[in-house]
């Protein structure tokens, strides 16, 4: 028969053990999710672009490889504006998802402040999807085949983004 004493110990190692566990779980447990990620539901590998407000002004920024089948993510942390624009091109077949908001793109990698004046600037323009976030801190991008879910589309003439659009 165990006393009082040695009740009382394990029940003491039993908590001891038990806090532990807890703070370790907390040690290692994974940080939230805040980002904007693509996804690319295709087999073929796909080009994107994106397009934001920053403080200083519109942004394009590109090109992100992504593999079929796979996701990247673009912006990593909490999102800080509400609406981003996407552009994207499969490499392989040569469809683009995009949309009717003209922005800024180059043939290579690139990071471009301003979206007007694309051809006299030595850039070539594209039209991108807007998304709307809500404002939340993360958010992610499908790429598939199917029309319906933003499949490749033949280009679109549209307009810039507007400069009062809230952010």
């Amino acid at each position: 028969m165990m006393g009082i004493a040695g009740s009382c110990r394990l029940r003491l190692a039993q908590c001891g053990l038990l806090l532990g566990l807890a703070a370790g779980s907390l040690l290692f447990a994974t940080p939230a999710w805040a980002d904007f990620r693509v996804c690319n539901a295709t087999q073929n590998l796909v080009g994107v672009a994106i397009g934001y407000r920053a403080p200083d002004g519109w942004k394009t920024e590109g090109w992100w490889q992504i593999d079929g089948s796979t996701c990247k993510t673009l912006i990593e942390g909490a999102l800080s504006s509400r609406f981003y624009y996407l552009y994207a091109e499969d490499a392989e077949r040569g469809g683009r998802w995009d949309g009717p908001v003209n922005m800024c793109v180059a043939e290579k990698e690139f990071k471009i402040v301003g979206v007007t004046d694309c051809f006299a600037r030595g850039f070539q323009r594209a039209g991108f999807k807007e998304y709307d976030t809500g404002e939340q801190s993360s958010w992610m991008v499908q790429l598939t085949d199917d029309p319906a879910a933003g499949a490749p589309t033949p280009p679109v003439a549209g307009t810039e983004p507007a400069e009062t659009e809230e952010q």
